[in-house]
């Protein structure tokens, strides 16, 4: 944890806008920089983010070609294809850019090492579980590489992707992590108010909220192996999607951490299944409530719920000596309005973090959001053990566990850790007899 103090923090944060000194790669050309050639990429990972992912990457200014597809199922894979050179594609100037030949589209748990071989640049956009693997394999063929958010489901492997991380440092390889709050307007100015000009003094607590009906569900098909229908419904299981604490919570967290300069230093919490019971909702909780505290003694309450009917609220709350804040607004303590941001003409912050991806790589200019991802990601999983476990665990102890999710071995007869009982159900935590650690 020594690296992550305050200051390696905020002077990685500066990055995320798009950095400063020129750094040279010797590991390729520096004509790759003119702007003057072709940027080929790959996208592991065809579902529904990685079709939106390939769109934007494919929208950026510079001379971005699609040129490799992977996805362990076929019918993911033609359907991303379809979507990204159907007529709204067309419109968008997008599938001219899509070049990618039949012998080009990988199938399979092992398509990934193909395409990546093909590429420049990588998307990875698979259900979370792969993520260490896919951005270790992308750092070793010294690819730049998008991937999205988490970037990992247990501590073993966010372990994988901090020592990626840093040969991707070593490398220049530019990383960017779609947790875009970091590249929307609202929030940098937001951010430049709060931290650069201390509008609301020193933040002293904070909540965040992710809390709406919750996502889809895959049903299970009788010709359906078991790792089949987990990665078909990938969202319910923990090894693929860490619970939604991870894949859709951390984006609130992450905020509050960057806003912090820093992780929490340990959690505590509660939660579990209230409303969604069915085995159709695998092993993962409907809601979360933790409570992390950081260095200085700071409080973060997160919350997050899947629960139809109940009061959505996603959202960013800091409090300071002199104010308070949340996205694009600023108050006194009074609640008197210091500062709105209006933003109508603001570029979308998923297309904005293409864009400076690339931009970066074809200029040369350093961006590396992996620690960042890492430790952000870390920090959902945290309170997921906290949740699950009704301990109060340290992130000390939780970056230490040796306790990994994955299956031993990947392929479509091969059994995850988690199975079903005689009646279709899996096994859920119980707090207090849950071991997190």
């Amino acid at each position: 944890m020594k690296d992550l103090n305050r200051r390696a923090f905020i002077k990685n944060s500066a990055m995320f806008a798009g950095g400063t000194a020129l750094i040279a790669n010797p590991l390729m050309s520096s004509a790759f920089y003119s702007g003057a050639d072709e940027v080929k990429v790959a996208l592991i990972g065809c579902g529904g983010r990685g079709s939106g992912a390939a769109f934007q990457a494919l929208s950026v200014k510079e001379n971005v070609k699609l040129v490799a597809m992977a996805d362990a199922f076929r019918d993911r894979l033609d359907d991303c294809y379809k979507k990204l050179t159907s007529g709204r594609a067309l419109e968008g100037e997008v599938a001219g850019r899509v070049q990618v030949p039949e012998e080009n589209k990988f199938v399979g748990f092992d398509a990934y090492k193909k395409a990546i071989a093909l590429a420049d640049v990588v998307i990875l956009t698979t259900p979370p579980g792969f993520r260490p693997i896919h951005f270790e394999e992308a750092v070793r063929q010294n690819k730049h590489v998008f991937m999205e958010k988490p970037v990992a489901t247990d501590a073993p492997g966010i372990r994988r992707v901090l020592d990626a991380a840093e040969a991707a440092k070593k490398k220049d390889l530019k990383v960017v992590v779609g947790l875009q709050r970091h590249y929307q307007k609202s929030y940098l100015e937001t951010h430049k108010r709060v931290i650069d000009q201390g509008m609301i003094g020193d933040i002293v607590s904070a909540r965040c909220y992710w809390n709406n009906d919750g996502v889809w569900v895959k049903k299970r098909e009788d010709s359906m192996t078991e790792m089949e229908y987990q990665m078909r419904n990938w969202y319910y299981f923990v090894w693929l999607c860490g619970d939604h604490i991870s894949e859709q919570h951390i984006h609130n967290i992450d905020v509050i951490n960057w806003f912090k300069g820093g992780y929490p230093t340990e959690a505590i919490g509660i939660g579990g299944r209230e409303v969604r019971k069915g085995k159709e909702y695998g092993e993962i909780f409907d809601h979360h409530v933790v409570q992390f505290e950081y260095a200085d003694g700071m409080i973060l309450d997160s919350q997050c719920r899947h629960q139809p009917g109940t009061v959505a609220n996603v959202s960013e709350h800091l409090v300071g000596t002199k104010g308070r804040a949340t996205e694009g607004k600023i108050m006194d303590l009074k609640g008197n309005s210091l500062w709105r941001h209006r933003g109508r003409e603001d570029k979308n912050p998923y297309q904005v973090e293409h864009d400076v991806l690339f931009h970066n790589i074809v200029n040369n200019i350093p961006v590396n959001d992996a620690v960042n991802g890492a430790m952000s990601t870390m920090t959902s999983i945290l309170g997921r053990m906290a949740t699950y476990s009704g301990q109060k665990i340290t992130m000390e102890e939780a970056l230490k566990s040796e306790i990994s999710l994955a299956p031993e071995s990947f392929t479509w007869d091969s059994m995850p850790k988690s199975l079903p009982d005689a009646d279709g159900f899996y096994p859920i935590p119980v707090p207090g007899k849950f071991k997190a650690v």
